[in-house]
Order: C-alpha cells, then structure tokens, then sequence
C-alpha cells in the first residue's frame, strides 16, 4: 500500500545551544535581512537605473532573485528550529521546501552558465555582442534556466512525495533535503537514487562544465591582449562573476559531490550552511560592493 503515515517532520536544526541561542539567532536574522535587502537592492537598481539595463545586469537580477528564492525557503525555518530547539514541519509544507529548494538550486546553475555565455560573447566577440545580445534573446535566456528547474525538479520531488514514511520523522537536519529524506524512507529509493545520479550530469555537471570551457577561451583571449592595463581591465569585466560561480560550485560539490558517508552531521550542516545561507549573501555584496557600477547608481538613488 501506497500509503504515508508520517504527516509531519521534526527538524533537528542545530540542536540545543543552550546559551548561545540568542547569539546565533541574531547573527542569522543579521544575515537574513542583510541578503533580503542586499538582494533587492540590486533588482531594484538595475530596474530603475538606464545605466544598469544592461544584459550582464539582467542577469544578474535573475541571479537575485534565485538568492532570495533560497534564503527565503530555508532559513525563516531554520530561524524558528534555533529559537524552539527543533521545528516541526508538515508532510506537505517539507514536500514543498525540498521543491522550491531543489527548483532554485537547478536554475541557479543554468543561470551562471548563461552570464557566462554573455562575458564570453563580450570579451571574445565584442563586435557583435550587440547584435547576438538583443533584448528578445535575453528574455529566452533568462527564462529557459527557470523553466528548467521548476519542471526537470518534479522528476525528483513527486517520487520523494510518493516515499512511504512508516514510522521516523525526525530529520537531523535544518530544512527538507533529498538524502535526509531519503534515509527515513522505508520504501525503496534505488529506483530514486538511480534517476538523481542520472540527471545530475545534464543539470549540474554540463552546467558547469560549460562555464569551464567558455572561461578558458575568457582567459586566451585576454592572454593576447597586448597591454598590462588593457588586460586588467577587460578581466575585472568577469572577475564578479567568477567569484560568483567558483562560490556556488563550491559549496555545491562540498554538499552533494563528495560522499556524506564517514562526515559528521554538524560537517554535513556546515556545509549546508554555507551554501544555503551564506552563498546568497555572497552575490550581493560582490556586486554591490566592489562593482563600481553599482555603487554610482546608488549614489544617485541616494543622493
């Protein structure tokens, strides 16, 4: 029989702090609004700003919006589960998290493969950037990478919905990830674990490994540059968004590449942390920090 008995999960979260509750609670509320408003600033920059409507920007609002889908998601829960000591979450609410989670994670990936693309096209082709970058081919790319992620992830997500949960509903964990749930599972999810090997070739490694591939063509054609200064400026064009992608990818290979097996579930909740919480407060303060377009817009939005 098909059928859930479990209707609600236990999140662990960190455990009891004990008298540190308060100091984390503060630091990761800091954290949380930080990246909230950090993020939204740059949307709203690059909405309001003629400066900014470019396609490198664009993107890079998209990207912001995939931050927030994130930090959104996971660490109001996780915020609850340190003041409370755990965070009870239903069956559907947790189905819904490992979703949106999941969803953000895949078009995050396909969305620095295509700021990727656009650096490539605008140091290795600057003539005809304009004409291959219109504002109609900006649209398509931009929307294929979520289009991606909130369709291919039902792959994964429906036969985890479908998983029998027949007695354990305490996840160590906090929020709903794949594994975690996989473990409490009393189906069996080799037919699962199969199909999440399979489709992370086209979902995260070609993702990334076309990111490798249009960097290394990136760095020749800087190689030829003939002047120091012409060299350093044409990098500092791509250098965000390096950062940016060498953030992301690793975390993501820490989380999910390397086996969990013989790591400890505080180094397993580390590494979530970092990828989860700390990797969306990354991308703005990169962006609007050092970039010093950025920074002139919103000396004109203030000023």
């Amino acid at each position: 029989m098909n059928q859930t008995t479990v209707t609600e999960f236990i999140l662990l979260g960190f455990g009891n702090l004990h008298s540190f509750t308060i100091v984390f609670f503060s630091l990761f509320l800091f954290i949380f609004l930080f990246t909230v408003m950090g993020n939204l600033l740059i949307i709203v920059l690059v909405s309001t700003n003629v400066h900014l409507q470019t396609p490198m920007y664009y993107f890079l609002c998209h990207l912001s919006i995939s931050d927030l889908v994130i930090s959104t998601n996971v660490v109001p829960n996780m915020l609850g589960a340190i003041l409370q000591g755990g965070k009870i979450m239903t069956y559907h609410g947790c189905i819904t998290q490992l979703y949106f989670y999941c969803g953000s994670i895949i078009t995050e990936c396909f969305l620095l493969s295509v700021m990727s693309y656009d650096r490539y096209l605008a140091i290795c082709n600057p003539l005809r950037y304009s004409s291959i970058m219109v504002f109609k081919r900006q649209i398509c790319l931009s929307v294929w990478p979520w289009l991606v992620g909130l369709t291919f992830n039902l792959s994964g997500v429906i036969p985890i919905a479908k998983f029998n949960f027949c007695h354990d509903n305490i996840i160590d964990h906090f929020y709903c990830d794949f594994f975690p749930l996989q473990k409490l599972s009393c189906s069996d999810t080799s037919v699962v674990e199969l199909e999440g090997f399979l489709f992370s070739m086209p979902l995260f490694i070609f993702p990334c490994g076309f990111i490798i591939v249009t960097y290394v063509r990136i760095f020749l054609t800087i190689y030829k540059i003939p002047s120091t200064t012409g060299k350093q400026k044409t990098f500092s064009t791509c250098s965000y968004h390096l950062i940016v992608v060498g953030t992301f990818y690793g975390t993501l290979t820490a989380k999910y590449m390397i086996p969990s097996k013989g790591n400890s579930s505080l180094i397993n909740k580390i590494v979530s942390l970092l990828h989860t919480v700390f990797t969306p407060l990354f991308n703005p303060m990169i962006y609007s920090l050092r970039n010093q377009d950025i920074k002139l817009a919103l000396k004109k939005v203030s000023g």
